[in-house]
């Protein structure tokens, strides 16, 4: 494990693993256009051995209008049990960067009941830049039975959403960058207003890690009290559309902050509708 979060491995940890029964290596890179890159296609042209490719798009629920909304327990456990993952397996997750999308597939694996699950520091552009194996084999998959405990506590919706703004009851921490919080920016997704939940402080994910390395829990600590989160008080973390609020959440669990829960529609959501407060600037 790596030394300051236990929730990530290093590559070293990793490699010397690989091919060991009881592991699941999961690439989980999604990207944003503007970041020019197809996590499919870097998949296909290179992954780590025995990796298989989670497509954030196609696991989640596709009855619903938003992005990235978590799947039912039961479309979940078949969609991961076809990929050949057990819930009694290791798993490590990997995005492009390091600490991206890799959460949010974490997050999605805590909730349905598997915490034997890690994220690779550093990500594959390290793995990668370090010389470490990679290979364009298909990874052969036995699909299995995946056994889900879902934990449901652990996910907001709108009408929840609504009343937290309202009654401040908890904290709101926004992992999408400053510009984007503060109305400066526009959103990536059209039709979307500008600006956060009243309320909100601004988290951005890329605050977190450095060099795709999560980082130091003094620092993690330092980025949370400056945004003026208390630790000592629940908080929901929230984003664009659910995939790098987890990045919040891995830091907060990092910490050992327990009483978090995330937005599940997020600003996709929130700032789509009508009716939906909505503030800007940096308060």
């Amino acid at each position: 494990m790596a030394e300051d979060s236990p929730f990530t491995v290093d590559a070293d940890w990793l490699q010397q693993r690989l091919g060991q029964p009881g592991l699941s290596v999961v690439d989980a890179s999604w990207y944003l256009p503007a970041q020019k890159r197809d996590g499919r296609a870097e998949y296909k042209a290179g992954h780590i051995p025995g990796a298989v490719f989670l497509d954030h798009d196609a696991i989640s629920d596709q009855n619903s209008p938003l992005p990235h909304t978590l799947a039912s327990p039961g479309d979940f456990a078949q969609f991961v049990g076809s990929m050949g993952i057990s819930a009694d397996d290791t798993i490590v997750v990997y995005d492009g960067p390091g600490f991206f999308s890799a959460p949010r597939a974490w997050w999605m694996f805590r909730v349905m009941g598997v915490f034997q699950t890690y994220v690779l520091d550093g990500g594959l552009d390290r793995w990668k830049a370090e010389g470490r194996p990679v290979t364009a084999e298909p990874t052969k998959i036995a699909p299995c039975v995946f056994h889900v405990d879902f934990d449901a506590d652990r996910v907001v919706g709108l009408g929840e959403m609504r009343r937290i703004v309202e009654t401040r009851e908890s904290q709101i921490a926004d992992a999408r960058p400053a510009g984007r919080f503060t109305g400066a920016e526009p959103e990536p997704r059209p039709g979307m207003r500008s600006g956060h939940m009243p309320g909100a402080r601004s988290v951005p994910a890329s605050a977190l890690s450095e060099n795709g390395v999560l980082l130091p829990k003094e620092r993690l600590r330092k980025v949370f009290e400056e945004a003026g989160v208390d630790l000592s008080k629940p908080v929901v973390t929230s984003c664009g559309s659910g995939v790098t609020a987890a990045v919040v959440t891995l830091a907060l669990e990092t910490l050992g902050h327990a009483d978090n829960r995330l937005y599940d529609g997020s600003w996709a959501e929130w700032g789509a509708l009508a009716d939906t407060p909505v503030a800007t600037g940096k308060e």
